[in-house]
């Protein structure tokens, strides 16, 4: 991007219209699902036999909290479906969200650059500055 007011004014586009975008983020959760196969530990069962998956599938949807894996079942058909759209919901959440944020820090760098920087960086009268080595006088 350029240090030209059309530069800025196309990322003042861009994070209005990802602004927008993520106004519309619909239903979200983290994690993973996925499909696992449980055996139930009958000795007469079907999932006893070695070549056996075992029962299911059964849809787990994992995620860290607080450092911790947590996960939860989620019945199979509809709901899983649901979960795995929520899913694909949050990864476009964190996505927008990265792409605001590197937006915007454009944003501000090229505002830097602008005739205002001059006041910006000014130092202030009456001020006085210490020596990296110097210390605070001790008040007795």
């Amino acid at each position: 991007m350029s240090a030209s007011p059309s530069g800025l004014e196309e990322l003042r586009v861009k994070d209005r219209g990802l602004k927008a975008a993520l106004a519309q983020v619909g239903e979200m959760r983290p994690g993973s699902l996925v499909e696992a196969y449980r055996k139930c530990g009958k000795p007469g069962c079907h999932c006893a036999r070695r070549a056996s998956k075992g029962h299911g599938p059964l849809w787990m949807v994992t995620r860290q909290v607080g450092g911790k894996t947590v996960s939860k079942a989620i019945p199979a058909g509809e709901a899983a479906e649901r979960t795995r759209q929520q899913i694909a919901e949050y990864q476009r959440f964190r996505k927008l969200t990265r792409e605001l944020i590197e937006t915007n820090v454009q944003i501000c760098d090229l505002q830097l650059r602008g005739p205002k920087q001059t006041a910006a960086t000014s130092v202030k009268k009456n001020r006085t500055r210490r020596g990296a080595g110097a210390r605070p006088r001790r008040r007795d």
